[in-house]
Order: structure tokens, then C-alpha cells, then sequence
């Protein structure tokens, strides 16, 4: 059964959810993006990468306080594990991510 709605899916997964927080108009979203693709490619099978568009899911971002984009967020079992604010190169993204795929 697929997840209706973004509560369903970081609840039901069965690996971490990371979440990218962003907007179209966002330039450092805009520069993460390559970043939080290599991710999901990378972690295929360990991490489920998903991005919010803050302007098109507001009613996400308020429940999650989002202030700033891009926010990047992994949960794990429905409850929110770690979270960034501001962009950061792929090196430091993964560094980051890596203990919660343990």
C-alpha cells in the first residue's frame, strides 16, 4: 500500500526519510539539488529521498517549523532524527547523513 500523505511516508518507511525543504526561487535549493540527487543515488536502498517545495506544501513546512530553505531533515520512524538549515557540499551533506543509515 503506498503512503498517502507525507506523514504516512516518514512513518511507514522502512529506511530514513531525508527531506529537502525548498523553493524554485531558491538559490542555495538550487545549488543542493546536485548534492541531495548524489545522495539518493548513492543511498538507494538505505535512504528515501524526498524534496518538499515549501510553496506548494506550506501546511508541511509549518508543521515542521521551517523558517529557512533549504532545511534538510532525516526521519526515521516518523520522528525527526536531524535537521540543517543552509546549504553545504556533498562531502559535508553525506558526513552528516552517514550515522543515521547505522
Amino acid at each position: 500500500m503506498l503512503p498517502t500523505s507525507f506523514e504516512d511516508l516518514i512513518a511507514t518507511s522502512d529506511v530514513p526519510v531525508f527531506v529537502d525543504f525548498w523553493a524554485e526561487w531558491c538559490g542555495p535549493c538550487r545549488m543542493m539539488s546536485p548534492s541531495v540527487k548524489q545522495l539518493a543515488s548513492e543511498f538507494k536502498g538505505r535512504l528515501l529521498v524526498v524534496k518538499v517545495n515549501v510553496d506548494d506544501r506550506p501546511q508541511i513546512a509549518a508543521q515542521y517549523g521551517i523558517q529557512s530553505i533549504p532545511t534538510l531533515m532525516v526521519f526515521k520512524a516518523g520522528k525527526p532524527v536531524w535537521r540543517i538549515a543552509g546549504a553545504m557540499n556533498y562531502d559535508q551533506l553525506r558526513s552528516q547523513v552517514l550515522p543515521y543509515l547505522q
